[in-house]
C-alpha cells in the first residue's frame, strides 16, 4: 500500500476494495477480522485483520485442502462464510454451492474449528442442505445454533428464499440434534438471506440481508425476546440501503454484521459495490464501514442518520488512522520459497505439479492446464483488481509448438468473461501475439498479431483507466513498450458475484501439460483516483 503521513479520524470506505463480499466481522481481543466470501477462488475465504478497524491487512485465507470445487460453474462454491470465537475455539462455517440451476439449489453447509486464525483448522462437518448462508450463534447457557436460508424450489414466481431457520448443533458429537425451526419470514423486501443473531438487554436481535445482492440489497433488523420468536421487524426497516438513491457513490449495500469496541462503540461491516459510470460493477463487491448505535427504542440506527451508507465515517474515539487514500502495489519476481499469499487459484489449489517455484529458480513455471472455460484444470495465477486504474506487467519465456498452446497475461472474470493476450504458435510464423475476448456467449480473437523472437523472453503489459484497457509488450532488452491490438472496453468484465481479476495462465489443449511458461515476475500498480 501506499499511504500518505497526514493523520484523521475519518475511515474512508471501502474498507476492503476489490472483489471481497458478504463480510462478517469479529472482534477477538484487540484484535478485529473479517472473513469474505471467496466463491471459486482458492485458497477459500479470505481473512482481514486490524487493531483500529480503518487499516485492514490480509491475514490469512483459511480453506485449503477441506474443499473440491472442480466442475462448480462459476458464481458458485463457497458463499458468506461466518466467523466466530467461544472460549478460545474458532469455528468458521460456510455454504460450498454446487449449482444453481433453477429451480434447486445444491448449497452444502459446513463448520470447521481451530485454535488460531492461522489454523491449522480441522476436516470439515457437514451440517445440511436446505439454504445458504449458515451463521452459527452461540447462546448464553452454552447451547449452539445453526441458522440459515430456506431455499423453496416450490415457489414458482418470485422470492424462493423463503425465510430462516434455525436448529440445534451438538458440538459434542459434531451434529445437528432435533428439528429445523423457521423463525423468520420475508419482510416485503424478500430474498431474506444471511441471517446473524445478537444478545443485547434480553433481545435476541436478527440481522439479514434483504431484497438481493444487486441495487436493491438491505439490511433488515428484526428482535424477540425468544430465540424461537416471533421477531418483530424494526418500524424504519430497512436499516441500511443504498435502493433508493442511486447516486451514492456505495451501492449495493447490504449483508451486515456487528462489533463492539472495547469502549462501547458499535460499527457494521457490510456488501457495497462502487460501479464505474454508475453502472458497471467490474472491482465487485466490496466491504464497507459504518459506525452505528441503538436508539433508546433499541433499534439500530447509523449515526450519521437515515440509512444511506456513507463513504466517511469516525474511527473509534481515541484513533488516529493513516490518511486513506490508498492504491494497492504487489509485486512478486518468484524469488522465495512460496507464493506469495496475495494469489489465488481458480476451483485448484496451486502445488508442484503444475505450478513450481523450484523447477527453474528465480522462475515461475505454470505448466499448461485446459482451456479458458475449464471447469477442473485452469492452470491461472491471479489477483483481485482493487482499483479502478491501474497498471499490471509480466514477462514470460515460453515455446509454443501449436495454435492450441498458449500463456500470458490477462483480465478474468469468469470463464465466460475475460480478456487475454497470450504467446501461441502459428505455422508459417512461428511464435506470435495474440489476443482473445470472450464476453457471455460471444467469443473474438481480436484483430492483429504480432510475429516474436523464437529465443527472447516478451514483456507483457496492460494499462486500465476505468472502461479502457491498453494492451502492451516489449521483448528481449528493448525498453519502451509497443501499444498493441486496439484498446479495449472492459464493461463486460462486471455482473455476477465476484469480480475482475488480473493474472497470469497457460494453456494446452493439444496434450495436458506438455508445455510450460517461465515467468520472470508480476507486477501491479493501482493509481490514485482523481
Amino acid at each position: 500500500m501506499t499511504i500518505e503521513n497526514k493523520k484523521t479520524t475519518i475511515i474512508q470506505n471501502p474498507i476492503l476494495k476489490g472483489f471481497n463480499p458478504d463480510p462478517y466481522m469479529l472482534r477477538v481481543g484487540d484484535i478485529y477480522y473479517i472473513a469474505v466470501s471467496s466463491f471459486g477462488w482458492l485458497p477459500g475465504v479470505r481473512v482481514y485483520q486490524s487493531k483500529d478497524l480503518a487499516e485492514w491487512e490480509h491475514c490469512t485465507d483459511i480453506l485449503t485442502h477441506q474443499v473440491d470445487l472442480r466442475g462448480n460453474p462459476k458464481d458458485c462454491s463457497i458463499w458468506a462464510p461466518q466467523l466466530s470465537n467461544h472460549e478460545g475455539v474458532f469455528y468458521l462455517i460456510y455454504t460450498d454451492v454446487k449449482s444453481t440451476k433453477r429451480p434447486f439449489k445444491d448449497s452444502h453447509n459446513f463448520l470447521i474449528t481451530a485454535s488460531a486464525i492461522e489454523g491449522p483448522w480441522s476436516e470439515p462437518v457437514y451440517l445440511n442442505s436446505s439454504g445458504f448462508d449458515p451463521s452459527l450463534f452461540h447462546d448464553e447457557d452454552g447451547r449452539k445454533w445453526i441458522l440459515n436460508e430456506l431455499w423453496d424450489y416450490r415457489i414458482t414466481e418470485g422470492n424462493k428464499s423463503s425465510g430462516i431457520i434455525i436448529q440445534e448443533y451438538d458440538p459434542v458429537h459434531r451434529c445437528l440434534i432435533g428439528k429445523p425451526v423457521k423463525i423468520f419470514d420475508c419482510t416485503s423486501l424478500k430474498k431474506t438471506e444471511a441471517p446473524h443473531i445478537y444478545k443485547r438487554d434480553g433481545y435476541y436481535y436478527l440481522i439479514t440481508a434483504e431484497g438481493g445482492t444487486g441495487s436493491g440489497h438491505a439490511v433488515t433488523v428484526a428482535r424477540s425476546k425468544d430465540l424461537m420468536g416471533p421477531y418483530e421487524v424494526d418500524p424504519q426497516n430497512p436499516m441500511l440501503t443504498s435502493r433508493d438513491n442511486p447516486e451514492l457513490e456505495l451501492q449495493c449495500a447490504g449483508h451486515g454484521s456487528l462489533v463492539q469496541t472495547p469502549e462501547g462503540e458499535w460499527y457494521m461491516a457490510h456488501l457495497c459495490t462502487r460501479p464505474i459510470e454508475g453502472e458497471y460493477a467490474i472491482l465487485g463487491r466490496e466491504t464497507a464501514l459504518q459506525q452505528v448505535y441503538w436508539n433508546e427504542q433499541g433499534w439500530l440506527r447509523l449515526t450519521a442518520g437515515g440509512n444511506s451508507p456513507q463513504l466517511e465515517v469516525p474511527a473509534p474515539k481515541g484513533t488516529l488512522v493513516n490518511e486513506q487514500r490508498q492504491v494497492f502495489e504487489f509485486v512478486d519476481t518468484f524469488d522465495g520459497p512460496h507464493l506469495h499469499k496475495n494469489w489465488n487459484t481458480l476451483r485448484i489449489m496451486a502445488d508442484e505439479s503444475w505450478c513450481s517455484l523450484h523447477e527453474r529458480p528465480g522462475y515461475l513455471r505454470i505448466k499448461a492446464g485446459e482451456s479458458m472455460q475449464s471447469l477442473f484444470q485452469h492452470h491461472i495465477l491471479a489477483i483481485r483488481q482493487t482499483d479502478k486504474h491501474f497498471r499490471a506487467e509480466t514477462g514470460l519465456e515460453y515455446q509454443p509448438e501449436s495454435y492450441l498452446q498458449m500463456a500470458g497475461l490477462l483480465l478474468y472474470l469468469n470463464e465466460e468473461r475475460y480478456l487475454y493476450m497470450y504467446v501461441t504458435h502459428e505455422g508459417g510464423q512461428g511464435k506470435i501475439l495474440r489476443m482473445m475476448r470472450c464476453e457471455a456467449d460471444k467469443f473474438v480473437t481480436v484483430p492483429g498479431q504480432f510475429v516474436l523472437s523464437e529465443e527472447l523472453p516478451v514483456y507483457l503489459a496492460v494499462e486500465v483507466e476505468g472502461l479502457k484497457a491498453q494492451f502492451s509488450y516489449r521483448t528481449g532488452n528493448e525498453s519502451s513498450w509497443s501499444p498493441v491490438f486496439e484498446s479495449q472496453n472492459i464493461s463486460f468484465l462486471s455482473g455476477g458475484f465476484t469480480g475482475n481479476f488480473v493474472g497470469i495462465a497457460a494453456h494446452d489443449m493439444q496434450q495436458f501439460q506438455s508445455s510450460h511458461a517461465d515467468f520472470t515476475h508480476f507486477s501491479y500498480q493501482g493509481k490514485e483516483e482523481v
